[in-house]
């Protein structure tokens, strides 16, 4: 039964809008059993290979389709994967760090070096830019970034966050990029880590960011009006941007443990002056300093207070103590 649907599913995932195939999945494997399935369709997924939940965006889920069912990636029968070659050479779209134009730059991602390069001109002999992988985070940005292929690279540089926006017109390509940095990363974590088992290293590869949004903020002195910027929450780094296509941070928090002398409420201090058009208050206090924001309804209030709250109840780990004083040191 499984041999004779499967030409079928093939034909059906080109001509199907996306939530229609995944219907079309859920039926197909209710009918021939999820498990016999999955053993056949995903029986030697590399243990880096992102697996997409309905939350995902669409280029994920659809390329994590095909890779099963149309390209048959996972079957054990020798297939040649891209993401797992250990070097990726390729020109990527990428979003001008002044003028906001996308470029055509070409990208080389090394194993051996540990590196992610780009370079201005596809035969430049010096890149741009030469990023450490284990410094990475990725993740897709295609409302954000205005392409349903957009893929945010952040990373430090001189203690401040970078980001660079990228997207290819192919599904396929910025999904094999977006794997293959993961692939180098987990090699990367084993050797750092040699104890480490893949349960406990894989959280430490790319991950999405747990919020991001525009609030309205104040100064260090509280005294400065409120201005809107918009915020991203990367884990216990919190970053605001003036726009959310700029390529630094304007600041950055770190948010501790609760026990350190980080806490997050609800509401300003008393004789706080607030001049904005945002009225729903939230206070960060940190060993250095309080941060004062507002957001535009109590709804995304409490949505922020239970992401922060979320993070501070959280113990530290080694690597976080780290960065703390990483923090402390820049600021």
């Amino acid at each position: 039964g499984i041999h004779r649907n499967i030409p079928y599913i093939g034909m059906k995932v080109k001509s199907l809008s996306l939530s229609r195939w995944e219907d079309q999945e859920v039926k197909f494997m209710a009918e021939n059993g999820n498990e016999l399935m999955k053993h056949k369709y995903e029986a030697v997924v590399p243990v880096y290979y992102y697996k997409p939940t309905h939350k995902d965006c669409q280029v994920l889920r659809e390329q994590w389709i095909r890779a099963k069912y149309e390209r048959k990636e996972f079957t054990g029968k020798g297939k040649k994967r891209t993401y797992e070659e250990g070097t990726r050479d390729g020109m990527l779209m990428k979003r001008g760090r002044d003028n906001g134009q996308f470029l055509n730059r070409r990208f080389v991602l090394s194993e051996r070096e540990g590196t992610l390069k780009y370079f201005t001109k596809y035969d430049a002999k010096e890149p741009k830019a030469v990023i450490k992988v284990d410094s990475i985070n990725a993740a897709f940005q295609p409302e954000k970034i205005g392409n349903p292929n957009g893929l945010q690279i952040t990373y430090l540089k001189d203690y401040s966050t970078r980001n660079i926006f990228l997207y290819h017109d192919n599904g396929k390509e910025i999904v094999d990029w977006f794997n293959s940095i993961r692939a180098i990363q987990l090699h990367y974590l084993k050797v750092a880590f040699p104890g480490a088992n893949d349960a406990e290293l894989m959280p430490k590869l790319t991950r999405n960011f747990l919020k991001e949004g525009y609030m309205e903020k104040t100064g260090p002195r509280h005294t400065e009006g409120f201005k809107k910027r918009w915020f991203t929450l990367d884990h216990r780094r919190l970053m605001y941007y003036k726009d959310p296509l700029d390529a630094f941070a304007k600041g950055e928090a770190f948010l501790g443990h609760q026990d350190q002398g980080y806490s997050a409420s609800p509401g300003l201090p008393a004789g706080t002056h607030c001049n904005g058009a945002w009225q729903h208050g939230i206070t960060i206090v940190t060993p250095e300093r309080s941060f004062l924001f507002t957001c535009e309804t109590e709804v995304e209030q409490q949505d922020w207070l239970k992401h922060f709250s979320d993070v501070i109840s959280i113990q530290m780990s080694p690597q976080e103590y780290s960065m703390e004083a990483m923090f402390r040191h820049k600021h």
